[in-house]
């Protein structure tokens, strides 16, 4: 039972400027919603696009954060499923419209009257959130909060990514951070090998990834000792674009697994002929996350995780921008 009626929250008022740390009334489930207890946030990329103006149309005032895990701590009229106690997850996609063409063809991801987590509602970057029932997760056994909330986006994203890129054994992954290791499990679980690009000069990155699995790890501008079946790119950055079309074989994919991406330069027609294709991936679906959270603890998935407290929202959001952070970063309020 709730014995205080207000919360602290971390807030974006100002697109471009710091959160600021506000108490607020603590928020009530409505029909179809459960009201959580934060027990860890997540911060992802995607936070600092918000943040930063990159994605333009958050519903301002707003409490950031959207790799949500915590305790059920009431559910609203007409929830199934979920009691109080039950440990949750939520993640970025928080809604759909469920009628359009996308969501009846099972593309809710591609909804086009989406709801999303940190964006248009209010996210986890606080000690209490609501979210859609329907779109929450159980979150599987054996996984603390910290532990599980970088799986929620980071660890869905890198899903549905390594989907996209088909089965070949041989991947890149530019941009070696939260979902870059996450996916690296998998993908050698799967039995692929692994071939890791970070930033010019980023040692500790390049090891971190050999120590995650990768066999082996360079500058983004490298080419890679064998030709690449398929690559990933999780950094926003579009020049690398035309690197990993370099760097794949004939009939090879590169995956866009970003929300937003600096331009793309041009680049010759032949990075691209041979029947080579540039794909997005845009959010998720609650498919891939039923999926994805049987599948964690079969591998079993170890997140690397770098702890910060709910106050220091600011200073954590820096440490990823600044590409500080080893693995993920999480909140805990």
């Amino acid at each position: 039972m709730l014995h205080e009626s207000y919360m602290h929250a971390m807030v974006l008022e100002e697109v471009g400027q710091p959160l600021v740390a506000r108490k607020l009334p603590i928020p009530v489930a409505a029909d179809g919603e459960l009201l959580i207890k934060v027990q860890a946030c997540g911060i992802c990329r995607t936070d600092l696009h918000v943040v930063d103006g990159e994605l333009c149309k958050p519903h301002l005032p707003l409490t950031p954060g959207h790799q949500i895990v915590g305790e059920v701590e009431s559910v609203g009229s007409g929830v199934s499923g979920f009691h109080p106690g039950d440990l949750v997850g939520v993640p970025w996609l928080g809604g759909t419209c469920g009628k359009c063409s996308y969501c009846l063809s099972g593309r809710e991801n591609l909804c086009d009257r989406p709801v999303f987590t940190g964006y248009q509602r209010n996210g986890g970057f606080a000690e209490y959130c609501t979210a859609n029932a329907g779109f929450c997760f159980t979150i599987p056994d054996g996984y603390s909060a910290t532990q599980a909330a970088p799986l929620l986006c980071a660890g869905l994203i890198g899903y549905r990514s390594l989907r996209m890129a088909g089965d070949g054994n041989r991947l890149g992954v530019y941009g070696f951070g939260s979902a870059a290791h996450i996916l690296t499990q998998v993908a050698r679980w799967e039995g692929r090998d692994v071939y890791a690009f970070t930033r010019e000069g980023d040692g500790a990155g390049q090891r971190f990834a050999k120590e995650m699995g990768a066999c082996w790890a360079g500058a983004a501008a490298e080419r890679p000792p064998v030709e690449l079946d398929a690559a990933i790119i999780f950094a926003p950055a579009g020049e690398l674009v035309p690197l990993a079309l370099r760097a794949i074989r004939k009939g090879g994919v590169v995956v866009c697994g970003g929300i937003h991406m600096s331009p793309i330069p041009g680049f010759p027609y032949e990075l691209l002929w041979g029947e080579r294709s540039i794909i997005s991936v845009a959010n998720l679906t609650r498919l891939d996350g039923e999926e994805f959270m049987a599948l964690a603890p079969q591998i079993p998935v170890i997140t690397e995780i770098e702890v910060f407290s709910l106050e220091h929202a600011n200073q954590a959001l820096a440490a990823l921008r600044e590409g500080k952070i080893r693995g993920a970063g999480v909140l805990v309020p």
